[in-house]
């Protein structure tokens, strides 16, 4: 019996630092030279000294990894995997409004692999492109295999849906052809890099891996109310939330810069906004009475929001229906009272200023404003509630705004926790606690409308 020996090599695959779905590889050994070989065959990228990237317009790069390791541990090369990295491996999703709904999840990453095997032939100058054009929808290409026996192809769409459309004998008859369809917007050359693609190459360039430096020391925290706790990882709030409640089923769009999580009744909406300022809107909430009504209620928060708010909104939203209205009419005294009672038992100052009615903590660095005027427009989804930390709703170091329909509990549980509940953040020093919270420059405030078409209103 021949036994196989060990090879003095190994693997540490990682996530990227910066791209969201990149992987990184980073080699050791006498004979790690034979992991680096492996690894360069199957598309990773040389990026320093025995280290290698896997970067993909498909965003697969966590299944490829996964693939590599084990043909990697096949031959006897040890692979170690981090947790972040065995997570995102381990995370299923599905592309949100993918143009082929037919295809299984295996038939998607089939179709994008082939996808990724052009963008390769075109980076690597395997595939020359002669011309290209815009067809009203998406992107259309005419180029040449290079090579002895090299075939002419026809190119349709752009990133993980670019798939060969029609093959020619010559690269003059190509031309001719596409010249036929497209000669009005026909241009000479490839098209410029899509987002995907520019962010690959970015990626690809600017890496550069430093040797690990002993963390510093963590500032001490402080328990301080819940509106002026850290905003925290807004991120991992939601992946926790998604985890923690089976019935909410997260989307991935076309690009990387918005989660989206859906209710399983499809009537209750979460968009993440990733990487805003901090004055911007990066959450938006919607709820619908059918999967294909317009907007019962909407509700924002900006990208500074303390975590404990949010965990609060996120918790409400789990707790069965409480998150659902009835449609009805104008917002009356009621529905205000309620929402707002554990703010005047709190002891927050109560003042009417024409169409505004306003509730402010005692030491007037945390408030609500409620819009008489859009209340009684209960048919748009305005911002008719406002909570703001900061100098005023005008110029609010963080701010959340709510729509006329918002259900009253939500808006309770809202009040219970500004009024008594608390955060952490770290501890400053009173100039900057007023500089953070008071801000620099007048800020404007984020709309309902605002977000991408997942959960707009129809």
């Amino acid at each position: 019996m021949t036994t196989t020996l060990p090879i003095d090599a190994h693997v540490r695959l990682d996530t990227h630092p910066t791209h969201p779905s990149a992987v990184t590889a980073v080699l050791t050994g006498t004979q790690a030279h034979i992991a680096h070989l492996r690894l360069e065959a199957a598309d990773w990228t040389v990026v320093a000294d025995n280290v290698l990237i896997l970067v993909r317009i498909d965003h697969e790069e966590p299944y490829w990894a996964q693939d590599a390791a084990k043909h990697l541990t096949a031959e006897g090369i040890t692979v170690e995997i981090t947790p972040r990295l065995q997570e995102a491996m381990d995370e299923e999703w599905t592309w949100a409004n993918y143009p082929i709904p037919w295809c299984t999840r295996s038939e998607i990453r089939e179709i994008s692999n082939e996808a990724q095997k052009i963008h390769d032939d075109i980076r690597h100058g395997q595939l020359l492109i002669h011309a290209h054009a815009h067809d009203g929808h998406t992107t259309v290409a005419v180029g040449t295999y290079l090579g002895r026996n090299g075939k002419s192809v026809y190119l349709h769409g752009e990133d993980h849906l670019r798939q060969v459309a029609d093959t020619f004998d010559s690269p003059a008859q190509a031309m001719l052809a596409f010249e036929e369809v497209h000669g009005a917007e026909m241009r000479p050359g490839p098209a410029l890099l899509t987002d995907t693609e520019r962010g690959a190459a970015e990626t690809r360039t600017t890496l550069a891996l430093t040797a690990a430096k002993p963390e510093p020391a963590r500032p001490e925290r402080e328990t301080v109310p819940a509106y002026l706790a850290d905003a925290g990882d807004h991120d991992a709030l939601l992946d926790t939330f998604l985890d923690a409640h089976g019935e909410w089923e997260k989307w991935r769009t076309w690009s990387d810069e918005t989660t989206h999580a859906i209710h399983e009744s499809q009537t209750l909406r979460i968009e993440r906004i990733h990487e805003t300022p901090d004055h911007e809107t990066a959450w938006i909430v919607a709820a619908y009475e059918t999967p294909v009504s317009n907007r019962m209620w909407a509700l924002t928060a900006t990208g500074a929001t303390p975590a404990p708010v949010l965990q609060g909104l996120l918790d409400h939203l789990a707790d069965g229906d409480g998150w659902d209205t009835a449609v009805g009419g104008p917002v009356d005294e009621k529905v205000v009272a309620a929402a707002t009672q554990p703010l005047s038992e709190a002891g927050w100052s109560h003042t009417v200023d024409g169409r505004w009615i306003r509730w402010t903590s005692p030491n007037g660095d945390v408030g609500v404003q409620f819009d008489a005027f859009t209340a009684q427009h209960s048919s748009q989804t305005l911002a008719t509630w406002t909570v703001w930390a900061g100098q005023g709703p005008d110029r609010p170091a963080w701010s959340l705004t709510a729509s006329p329909r918002t259900p009253g509990s939500l808006l309770a549980d809202l009040s219970e926790t500004l009024a008594h509940g608390t955060g952490t953040r770290r501890r400053q020093t009173a100039g900057l606690e007023r500089r953070t919270l008071l801000g620099t420059t007048p800020l404007a405030m984020p709309t309902i409308a605002a977000g991408p078409a997942a959960i707009r209103s129809h």
